[in-house]
């Protein structure tokens, strides 16, 4: 129930407005006080009159109201509620939030504002694939902004694809997580980010291209769903989220035994990309080029952290989810590499030249659980971790 919870309800404009009418009828039949903002291009798709009727109070939709700024209204407004939904978000609106534009009152509104914010979105499919908007939601989902739907499905303009705006159940379900602190609430997630550097002398070591992008990314979503969140980084180039345990590591063998101090844990998320090898015998000294011959490097298999905490007797998280990034034959592969360290899911992911996901912004990966093969469509890393993290969740209820 949201007895006594204020929602500040930010109405955009567009064809989907007409559902936060029904939104508004049922967020106060579980006891909620409904602020309305309506933009002037809502009016052109809901009237204040219905939106006042419903919500039980004055609609807000001038930001130079003189009477209300009098007394600061539009602070007043942007922090005296628990929650702000904007529904629909447009795709105006939400570039307006990416970029700190406060240009009329819900725009204000949301800039001025220090309470958590639900989007639910809702445009043409073309305008929420352009790669602008994707621009404008990674920002947006880095900034702890939060997210529901939009829904796959067939346009009021005729066109089919992702952009409806979600359903009403589906919105009140997001609201009541957000103000419940999250579903993740009282889990304690693992997860392991970054490469690993495998010292073959005090200036050189074994590496790859990982930033730990996706790692954090991860985290940072897992967090926003309440979850407690330990975060093993080996020596990543992106910096770790705010708001979660950070561990720092170096080599493979120090990241498993951060590991396997930091458990018990609910989940485990290995998105790490551990060196498979080390030097078996890394030297104290600079190795020094000479005339005559190459230097011979002696290697060492490195620990496997992802089966070993896959098949430990005791103290096993509920859910462990590896990563698996390849060059070819990605499902195939990945598949096996499930069965093959025991774990439950598997997020694969194409690495090879030219995607540019090793090290970039955007990520496209396929789910393989004991259901099969899920692939996702090609996304910027933060909207892939709010997916996988809402997964999490779900698997864990």
């Amino acid at each position: 129930m949201l007895t006594s919870k204020r929602i500040l309800l930010i109405i955009g404009g567009g064809i989907a407005a007409f559902k936060s009418l029904d939104l508004i009828r049922r967020l106060r039949e579980r006891g909620a006080e409904v602020t309305p903002v309506l933009t002037r291009a809502g009016t052109e798709f809901v009237t204040p009159l219905s939106v006042s009727a419903l919500a039980g109070r004055r609609v807000f939709s001038d930001l130079f109201d003189l009477t209300d700024e009098a007394e600061m209204g539009h602070i007043e407004l942007s922090r005296s509620a628990d929650l702000i939904v904007v529904a629909p978000a447009t795709a105006d609106l939400m570039a307006k939030m990416a970029h700190g534009h406060a240009d009329d009152l819900a725009s204000t509104l949301l800039l001025a504002t220090d309470t958590p914010v639900l989007l639910a979105p809702a445009m043409n499919v073309r305008m929420w694939q352009h790669a602008a908007t994707q621009r404008n939601i990674e920002t947006l989902i880095g900034d702890g902004i939060g997210f529901v739907g939009p829904n796959e499905g067939d346009m009021a303009c005729g066109e089919h694809g992702p952009g409806r705006m979600a359903e009403v159940p589906e919105i009140l379900a997001a609201v009541e997580a957000a103000l419940a602190d999250g579903p993740l609430r009282g889990r304690r997630v693992l997860v392991t980010s970054g490469p690993t550097h495998e010292p073959i002398d005090p200036v050189r070591y074994i590496a790859n291209r990982s930033s730990g992008a996706q790692g954090t990314a991860i985290a940072r979503a897992l967090a926003a769903l309440g979850a407690e969140v330990v975060f093993v980084t080996g020596p990543a180039t992106v910096p770790p989220p705010e708001g979660v345990e950070v561990i720092r590591v170096e080599t493979a063998r120090h990241m498993l035994a951060a590991v396997e101090a930091a458990l018990p844990a609910d989940a485990a998320i290995f998105a790490a990309a551990v060196a498979d090898w080390r030097m078996a015998q890394p030297t104290d000294r600079k190795i020094k080029k000479t005339e005559g011959g190459l230097p011979v490097l002696e290697f060492a298999e490195n620990p496997d952290i992802l089966a070993t905490v896959s098949q430990i007797a005791e103290g096993r998280p509920s859910l462990v989810v590896g990563f698996a990034a390849e060059t070819h034959d990605v499902v195939e592969h990945a598949t096996a590499k499930r069965a093959r360290k025991g774990c439950d899911w598997i997020v694969a992911n194409d690495v090879s030249a030219g995607t540019g996901i090793m090290g970039g912004t955007e990520n496209a990966v396929t789910l393989i659980t004991d259901e099969g093969a899920e692939s996702w469509p090609r996304m910027g890393k933060a909207q892939v971790a709010r997916h996988l993290a809402e997964r999490i969740a779900q698997a864990l209820a």
